[in-house]
């Protein structure tokens, strides 16, 4: 089969983890006959720099026609001036927006090797394995009115949450589907007690629930959910947050899992159903790490991952993600480790190296040297 995919790898660190889940993208093409056209793009910063813009409208087209895409991430301090009138994460906004990928899902999973490695007690992280669903394009983040106003007493500014009943429902939904097909336990993550879109969402929560009696709802506050995902993580099954909550809890969760660098996301346009393709960006969670760009020692898990999820959701090729997935696995089974998450018993291996071995686990041809 053949698909299209655009790959966008922004700045710092992206464009390196990038290459990495590329090339095992390669391996899966050799050990499954398939075709991905790569279509590069600038995003963020660099196309700041190169052309005035976070982003260009042949880069937005290109994200619009293609199967899927493949990011890495926007940003860094060189362009973090507050009065800048144009910022590399509007890039990314916008993309989001325009692909209309309202659900980010983002897995969390403990690696028996890297247990070690996590801040936490092992017996804290027993049987943790979880999914956080996290609305992705309404909330504080898109909503009106939005800026700073310069007045005789001083700056003011404004940042509004707006969420209506539809879009609350629609993750909702994706939340719910993927509760199905897991322990079918699912927590949707509010501030009911302060906030008027919070009341919104746990009615809109509560009216769903008899529409799946296999799984059990249940309201956590948001404090208290941040609370217990440090305290007893392996409570959870599937977590459901608009923007800002989802934003915030997804990257305290990659506290469990001992690097943001292992961790991927999938952003979906629709409710995951098998065997349906739906349109999809897929990121590592981590950011930019403009400290250790250019080092070679980015852990590429995050991104290589992100691209499994794409099979499996954008290509509906479930059987070569999880190729990549037992590739994943077996990697950081042998004792390989990146320095994020790197002990004494690890191997140490680069961010190239990382990459070359776990696609030589997909394809033994891709892990030979060049």
């Amino acid at each position: 089969m053949e698909f299209n995919i655009a790959v966008l790898g922004g700045d710092g660190i992206g464009p390196e983890v990038t290459a990495e889940a590329v090339n095992v993208l390669g391996a899966v093409e050799r050990s499954f006959g398939h075709t991905f056209n790569l279509h590069y793009g600038d995003v963020g910063g660099i196309s700041i720099d190169k052309h005035g813009t976070p982003l260009l409208e042949e880069v937005r087209d290109l994200a619009g026609s293609s199967d899927a895409v493949l990011f890495g991430a926007v940003g860094g301090p060189k362009w973090d001036d507050p009065t800048a009138s144009m910022r590399p994460e509007d890039g990314l906004l916008e993309l989001r927006a325009q692909l209309g990928v309202f659900a980010n899902i983002r897995p969390v999973r403990i690696y028996d090797n890297l247990v070690e490695s996590s801040v936490l007690k092992p017996e804290v992280l027993d049987g943790v394995d979880m999914v956080v669903v996290r609305e992705l394009t309404g909330g504080l983040y898109y909503g009106e009115p939005k800026g700073r106003t310069e007045t005789p007493d001083g700056w003011t500014s404004v940042d509004t949450m707006y969420y209506t009943e539809a879009e609350i429902e629609r993750i909702l939904r994706v939340g719910f589907a993927l509760a199905q097909g897991r322990r079918k336990k699912l927590a949707s993550i509010d501030k009911a007690n302060v906030l008027e879109c919070s009341r919104l969402w746990r009615q809109v929560a509560t009216r769903l629930g008899p529409e799946y009696p296999d799984v059990e709802l249940e309201h956590v506050l948001v404090d208290a959910c941040a609370m217990q995902l440090v305290q007893r993580p392996a409570r959870f099954d599937v977590i459901v947050a608009e923007n800002t909550f989802g934003d915030i809890l997804t990257d305290e969760a990659a506290v469990l899992a001992a690097s943001m660098g292992l961790l991927p996301s999938a952003s979906l346009a629709d409710v995951p159903v098998p065997g349906r393709r739906t349109q999809g960006f897929y990121e590592p969670i981590h950011g930019t790490a403009p400290d250790i760009a250019g080092q070679g020692i980015a852990n590429p898990v995050g991104s290589i991952l992100s691209a499994a999820l794409m099979l499996r959701y954008s290509l509906g090729l479930t059987e070569e993600a999880a190729a990549i997935e037992r590739a994943v696995e077996d990697a950081l089974a042998g004792g390989l480790a990146t320095p994020d998450v790197a002990t004494e018993s690890s191997q140490r291996v680069s961010t190239v190296e990382m990459g070359r071995r776990i696609a030589a686990a997909v394809n033994p041809e891709s892990g030979k040297e060049g």
